[in-house]
């Protein structure tokens, strides 16, 4: 077991108070810090000491993957460990974005490298499906909204520019009703955002100008959609003229509550709004943006990936056998699951198998290996347990979290 020196990435939209807290910090931080980062990703390795010597994650696994894999994982993941924990504090809107799946991450990195550019959305050839595990409430928009719902928000607003968006909800299959999980819905509700973002520039202004105004309007008054009105009014005071806050309406407006977990697959359009959460993803980078941000958008390829049709579900944990206090956020990708341990004075085995990473999340929390070596770890300390690092038992006070592979049992 290796103690973790997690990455810090200090994007504008982190908190200057939330990550300080959770590692018993002086608050506030110099600057914003958005995400903790606890993997062996190339953009930010965790760092750790091996035998006397400093080195990262990343190195570590690249020396001896076997070792530090296990075979199975080794073999199926091309050496590499395939997941990236980490801890996100929003204080802002991250930008509305999507993730590839594995063909399109491999195709979309390879047209990179080919074409020789040093710049673009696919940094790297894996997909990067993610759970969000909420620590505080959390706010997000994800997935789209059933195409009924979509047209009661926009028509709310009362505004005959956006009769154009809502004519093609209404008319997009000849009439009638659809959810955005059907074809017809899935294709109006595509339609209608391709529409949003390709809105004509000379009348965007005027347009975005409109929506904000009428959202903060409504967001005043009593309704089933006063939170989504008052997120776009929110959204616009830190991108003001940005086209994200109105292509958000067609988006499901959630708030997680603590202890709820929502897995978000390739192709799900999404936003983190605000709150602080830990969130588990395929090892990869690739993000295609359609705005709220400052960095790169590419709307044709963002377009060209989402899909509306695919769910953004709550994932529900499932008891793990042999263990009283441990849950399992199981979600259908092979790169990761997301285990909760609630710790006790009784020591809790930790039941997962190949490479894992524990993070106290509160609390402490002291690891014991069945050599004797003991790893203690206190509120937002992290360790590596490589796949020879059997037989591990955890204890304490608060809840711990452990990182590992979706593999099934046979795979490990």
């Amino acid at each position: 077991m290796d103690l973790l020196r997690p990455i810090i990435k200090p994007y504008a939209w982190g908190s200057r108070h939330a990550l300080a807290r959770l590692q018993g910090r002086e608050e506030p931080s110099a600057g914003p810090e958005a995400e903790l980062w606890m993997g062996a990703h190339p953009a930010g390795p965790a760092g750790l000491t091996r035998d006397g010597l400093t080195t990262t994650l990343e190195r570590v696994v690249a020396d001896a993957p076997e070792r530090e894999l296990g075979a199975a994982c080794a073999g199926r993941f091309g050496g590499r460990l395939p997941f990236l924990l980490k801890v996100l504090a929003a204080e802002q809107p991250l930008s509305i974005q999507v993730h590839p799946d594995r063909e399109q991450a491999r195709a979309g990195f390879g047209a990179r490298r080919s074409g020789g550019a040093d710049q673009g959305p696919y940094a790297d050839d894996w997909p990067k499906p993610e759970l969000l595990y909420a620590l505080t409430s959390f706010e997000v928009l994800a997935g789209f909204r059933s195409r009924d719902e979509a047209v009661a928000v926009l028509e709310g607003l009362g505004l005959a520019r956006l009769r154009r968006v809502t004519h093609i909800l209404r008319d997009d299959d000849g009439g009638g009703s659809g959810s955005g999980s059907d074809g017809a819905g899935a294709a109006a509700l595509g339609d209608a955002l391709r529409t949003v973002l390709e809105w004509p520039r000379d009348d965007r202004a005027a347009l975005v100008h409109a929506v904000v105004e009428a959202s903060r309007r409504q967001a005043a008054l009593p309704g089933p959609h006063t939170a989504a009105y008052d997120a776009v009014a929110r959204m616009a005071v830190h991108h003001p003229g940005d086209l994200g806050p109105v292509a958000s309406l067609l988006l499901r407006h959630r708030v997680l509550e603590p202890g709820t977990a929502l897995f978000v697959p390739a192709g799900g359009l999404h936003s983190y709004i605000r709150g602080v959460g830990v969130e588990l993803m395929a090892a990869s980078d690739n993000v295609l943006r359609a705005g709220l941000t400052t960095k790169e958008v590419d709307i044709p390829e963002l377009l060209r990936i989402t899909d509306p049709a695919v769910p953004v579900p709550v994932v529900r944990p499932d008891p793990v056998p042999g263990s009283e206090r441990t849950r399992v956020y199981r979600c259908p990708v092979e790169e990761f699951a997301l285990y909760r341990v609630r710790l006790g004075e009784r020591p809790e085995p930790v039941t997962a198998r190949g490479p894992r990473i524990a993070l106290c999340a509160e609390g402490t929390a002291l690891l014991r290996g069945p050599g004797g070596q003991e790893v203690p770890l206190g509120p937002g300390g992290s360790c590596f347990l490589p796949d020879s690092d059997r037989d591990v038992t955890a204890e304490g006070e608060g809840t711990l979290f452990v990182a590992a592979t979706g593999l099934s049992p046979g795979h490990r």
